[in-house]
Order: C-alpha cells, then structure tokens, then sequence
C-alpha cells in the first residue's frame, strides 16, 4: 500500500524530536509538507507559514498532525476539518473542554477523523497494569511527576500564559495514564497549586483524588516543575491483595513487589502513528476526553498559592 502523505502543522520541539523522525521511518505515511511561522522545513518538503497556504497550495494532502500549543489548537483543527483534511492532535488537546467538545461534534458531522493522541497510553506496561488493576483492584495510589521546565520546554513563555497549563503540561500524561489504567472513576477531591509570582500557571500541584468505592481507597498526586535531577515519573498502586506495583520512566517500567516484570524503550509516538493509520483505514474517530476533564476539575478545585518568581 502506498503511504500517505501527511503535513506537521507546527514544528517546535515535540515536532522535531518525535513527529518527524517517526513519520520518516513509517510504512504507512510520509511527510508532504510543514507549517511554521519560523519557515522551518524537514528533509526538503514544501514549507508554508500558514494552514490556509498548505490547503491552498497542496489539497492533495488529506492528513495533518496538529503539534502547534494548545491555545490556537481549537483554531487550526476546526480549519482543518473544514478543509476536508483528516486530523491528528498533539496534547493537552485544547485549552477548555468546550472547545474539545466542539471538535468532537465538528469531526462528526462532517465525517472526519479526528485523533487526539495520548502518548504517554501507548505503552506495553501500561497495559499490563491496567490487567493487573482490574483483577486486583486498588487499595492507593501515588503519582510523582516531576520534571525540569528549562530542559522540556526551553524558552517557551506560552507555557506560563493563561492556557499554557504551566507543570499541568507534562501532568496531564500521569492523569492520561491514570485515567485508562483505573478500574473505577476517580474525581479530584482537593487540589493546591502554586504559581510562580510572575506567571500565570502552576509550577508545582498537589491533588487529592476520590472516588465512590468502599473502602475510599487513598488516591493523589504531586507535579513540579523544576526538578532538576532528571526525570521521576512514577505512578505507585498498592493493590488490593496487597502487592505493590510501580510504573517508572512515564509507562515504559513495571515492577510487581520491587521485581521488575517488564521494560521497554519509547515506542509511543511509533505506536500512536500505527493506530492513527488503523484510525484512517476504518473510518474512526478516537477521542479520549478523561484526562483532560480531570485535569480541568484540577483548576476549578485548586486553591492558588504563589511562590518565588521564575526566570529562565
């Protein structure tokens, strides 16, 4: 079968370090053009500085993957959708769920695929613990999701501006994990977030998570934003039988009682694009709304602090 031809609208570093190297090595789409303000181009495909240039210039590409920030998100799908063009999201999908609802019911009336992609979903151990969980229920669980902001996302203001979702960026992956590997729904109790002095979003939260089960089962989470360390993304569940499971290094580790039963390396953005491709085959629109609904009840129940100020 031929490959498609897909376009990145949107070339920062999401773009460059996962998108485009996974669309050069995939068998089922190549690239045909990029979108960038900055004019930054891949492997010598047209480059265009607008979404309207690209479906002006190249209608024959039907597909684009949308990696631009989240605040102009609504913006570019709903154009792409009217274009007849086939769409892929990067995450946080949207600033508000209004808008990520409107992109659901757009898609739909005009028969469009429309994909919002969680990476941090497409990982073996993830499932393999969502296995576990379902068989063996959950007694706690603790998310630790601390990362540097100067090394993920370095420069880029956006993330401190209203819609930028500042450490709930990066958090929102816990949550996506979270979400899908939870037998039963969980709610946000309580929240504290703490704001830098001169910005507009959170550079460090603490949740408190419920839910309707006996036992009230004891869920929460904690995001910072300046670690500096390296990484820590864990997940911990004791389960009901007592066995303690732990997902490290954001999905890709599980250990049962301190004994590691799976690892493996980063195929997410490989496996995305896989499913994105049976996505397009069949017809479907996946759009999995849990982790951002939870993050925005994050926001509605968080009360504020402020902190020290930030600078780069």
């Amino acid at each position: 079968m031929a490959k498609r031809k897909i376009a990145i609208i949107g070339v920062g570093k999401i773009a460059q370090d996962q998108h485009l190297p996974v669309i050069d090595a995939s068998e089922d789409f190549e690239l045909g053009a990029t979108v960038s303000t900055r004019g930054l181009g891949h492997n010598g495909v047209p480059v265009f500085k607008t979404p309207g240039e690209l479906y002006a210039a190249m209608p024959e590409i039907d597909l684009v993957s949308i990696c631009t920030p989240p605040g102009i998100r609504h913006q570019y799908v709903r154009e792409a959708l009217d274009a007849g063009k086939d769409v892929m999201m990067e995450k946080p999908p949207t600033t508000t769920i209004s808008e990520l609802d409107d992109l659901v019911d757009h898609a739909r009336r005009l028969d469009r695929v429309l994909y919002q992609t969680w990476h941090s979903q497409y990982n073996a151990a993830v499932d393999r613990t969502r296995d576990i969980l379902a068989k063996d229920g959950v007694k706690s669980a603790r998310i630790d999701w601390r990362e540097s902001v100067r090394k993920w996302h370095p420069g880029q203001d956006w993330v401190w501006e209203p819609g930028g979702f500042g450490v709930c960026d990066p958090g929102i992956n816990a949550l996506s994990i979270f979400t899908k590997v939870m037998p039963f729904p969980v709610f946000v109790q309580s929240a504290k977030l703490t704001f830098p002095a001169n910005r507009q979003t959170p550079v460090d939260v603490e949740i408190e998570f419920k839910s309707g089960q006996i036992g009230k089962p004891e869920l929460s989470a904690g995001f910072n934003w300046l670690e500096e360390s390296g990484e820590i993304w864990t997940i911990r569940f004791e389960t009901g039988t007592g066995d303690i499971i732990k997902l490290e290094g954001g999905g890709r580790s599980l250990s049962v009682n301190d004994e590691l039963i799976l690892k493996h390396g980063d195929g997410e953005y490989a496996a995305m694009y896989e499913h994105f491709a049976g996505l397009l085959e069949r017809g479907e629109s996946d759009v999995d709304k849990a982790p951002m609904r939870l993050m925005s009840d994050v926001f509605l129940m968080g009360a504020r602090e402020n902190g020290p100020e930030f600078e780069w």
